[in-house]
């Protein structure tokens, strides 16, 4: 069988001889499998392999495991970390239904029978675990296919998922005066696998769990005098959850509160904690902090997924011209960039996209931050801490003194840091920070206003980059009309511009939950400093003559940016108008 796979791997995937010895060799070392030491080396993926399973072993290889066959019988009856454990998921397809994505080895499509039962696995030789699996369905007749790791892991989850009590159902479950046991969790428990029956545990697990699935950056936790509200924020809009009793906030906050290792004692003073949770695959950062109101503590989770990977410069929303620009500014050997814009503006996400695209083991590029929100391999970061007196300015003025080619300051907050900034892109460093203004223009106002004078800031400042974030229509459900004249006076659109061009609103559906979009893209604009603009800054700071400035040399604006994306049908004439209002 083992020789089968090989002469498979070698004639139809096409691996070498010497990769193939090579491989074996390691896999004697490492006491694993030749297969295993192929798809480690990156020599084959992991469906070159299941393609090569299923024509050794004559097994249906899915590509998709369709999500309308996952059925709740199975979770309530398998512990689910056994599933994750053997990366097995059983589900049940109904008669007729044929895998667009299967295959049994011959390129022959496969169709279920009816109502028939289907066990997908990653691994076709471990049999032990898929006897007990059968037995703990009570199904001795089933089919079995191959997919990926990362297909059943979901499927197990939307099990989970669809499995999982309503948020109504856990409140009506709890007493009404909220005197509960709070028990502590481990600090990276994973929420899928805590089957405590402590309704207050299950509603926060649940509250957690069903933010992420959501996409949500934040949860709120408000309370009022007769009621309290759990709300969260998707694409930065924030949308009503459950009102829960007012009987279980105390209990409610309170175990938020022993998952953070906060003080469930304190509740006069603010605090903040953070908890690390996984969800499935997912390892989410949760940042928690509460506020003392009138009617009870508030407090807000920011959710972060590590599991997520950094975007890449092409990914920000930036049109050909303006991605161009930008990646040949940040390869300048010295000087100031700066990003602009309120917070929740996308500033960070760019910052970090820029430092992917320049870090190389040749570049030293150390970072201050607060907080560090994702950590890059190769670049040193630091934590700013106020308790023992680490601030933008002091960490700073070390980073210059370790020999640094590239320099990220979170943001420049005051005239100390500001002008530790433009000293070190004076003597041959390249700084990266954000500034809280409303546009790129305000920017140098900004800067004068804290005190740097307006010859270091011509000498240093490379560019400006202002963005805001529009959410994204959702492809599922945007609908084409024909906006009034009126709306396009608002946003300044000239009807002549459209010709033949659809501009879309938002719909709804259950992909986007029901709001019309789905994601979110920068909009940009970005101020060369030529010597034009450089020149005026020295006789004057004001933001709108600098803005004036920048127009004549081909400035394309925020609401410029927004305009082409609505007509390139991305996003709507609303979402501009939201986030360009002055």
């Amino acid at each position: 069988m083992k020789e089968k796979l090989i002469h498979i791997l070698h004639e139809h995937v096409g691996v070498s001889e010497s990769d193939l010895m090579e491989a074996e060799k390691t896999a004697q070392e490492k006491h694993a499998t030749t297969e295993q030491i192929l798809v480690q080396k990156k020599v084959i993926t992991e469906k070159q392999l299941l393609e090569a399973l299923s024509i050794q072993y004559r097994i249906p290889f899915w590509e998709k495991l369709p999500a309308e066959a996952v059925q709740t019988s199975f979770a309530e009856a398998v512990p689910l970390a056994f599933l994750r454990k053997h990366h097995m998921v059983p589900i049940r397809r109904n008669h007729n239904a044929v895998s667009a994505d299967s295959a049994d080895g011959t390129g022959n499509r496969t169709a279920a029978l009816d109502d028939e039962v289907i066990i997908a696995v990653n691994d076709p030789t471990d049999f032990q675990p898929l006897d007990d699996l059968a037995k703990l369905i009570n199904q001795s007749d089933y089919q079995l296919v191959l997919a990926t790791r990362e297909e059943i892991l979901a499927a197990i989850n939307l099990s989970y998922d669809m499995n999982v009590d309503s948020a109504e159902q856990l409140v009506q479950d709890m007493e009404e005066d909220g005197s509960m046991i709070i028990s502590e969790i481990e600090d990276t428990a994973d929420l899928l696998d805590d089957a405590s029956d402590a309704p207050i545990i299950r509603l926060v697990n649940y509250i957690i769990s069903q933010a992420s699935k959501a996409r949500a950056s934040d949860i709120h936790i408000e309370p009022y005098q007769n009621s309290f509200k759990v709300r969260y924020r998707v694409d930065g809009i924030l949308y009503d959850l459950l009102s829960p009793p007012k009987g279980i906030q105390a209990s409610l906050i309170s175990r938020i509160k022993v998952m953070a290792q906060m003080n469930i004692a304190e509740k006069r003073l603010p605090q903040d904690g953070r908890i690390d949770v996984k969800i499935g695959n997912q390892d989410i950062d949760v940042r928690v902090s509460t506020i003392p109101t009138a009617f009870g503590e508030r407090v807000v989770l920011r959710l972060l997924n590590k599991s997520g990977s950094l975007l890449r410069l092409s990914d920000l929303g930036l049109d050909s011209e303006k991605l161009t620009l930008l990646k040949r500014l940040v390869s300048s050997p010295n000087g100031i960039i700066l990003i602009t814009g309120p917070t929740g503006s996308g500033k960070t996400t760019t910052l970090y996209a820029i430092l992917s695209a320049l870090n190389s083991p040749d570049i030293n590029i150390i970072t201050i931050e607060d907080p560090i929100e994702y950590q890059i391999n190769g670049i040193s970061q630091i934590q700013v801490n106020p308790k023992i007196n680490l601030t933008f300015a002091r960490g700073l003025r070390s980073i210059v003194r370790q020999d640094p080619d590239v320099v990220l300051v979170g943001e420049i907050r005051d005239h100390e840091t500001a002008e530790i900034a433009v000293q070190s892109a004076l003597t041959g460093h390249l700084v990266f920070s954000t500034l809280h203004t409303n546009d790129s223009a305000s920017a140098i106002t900004r800067l004068v206003d804290i005190g740097i004078e307006p010859f270091l800031i011509s000498s240093s400042l490379i560019a400006v980059a202002a963005q805001r974030l529009v959410r994204v229509l959702c492809e599922n459900c945007k609908k084409p009309y024909a906006p009034d004249a009126e709306t396009l006076a608002n946003i300044g659109i000239d009807p002549g511009r459209i010709g033949g061009r659809t501009v879309f609103q938002a719909g709804g559906c259950d992909r986007c939950i029901q709001t019309g979009y789905r994601g979110r893209l920068g909009i940009f604009e970005i101020m060369m400093m030529e010597s034009q603009l450089k020149s005026l800054i020295l006789k004057a700071h004001d933001a709108n003559r600098i803005l004036a400035e920048a127009r004549s040399m081909k400035f394309s604006s925020l609401r410029e940016d927004g305009i082409r994306k609505v007509l390139d049908g991305i996003t709507t004439v609303e979402e501009v108008l939201r986030v360009t209002q002055n």
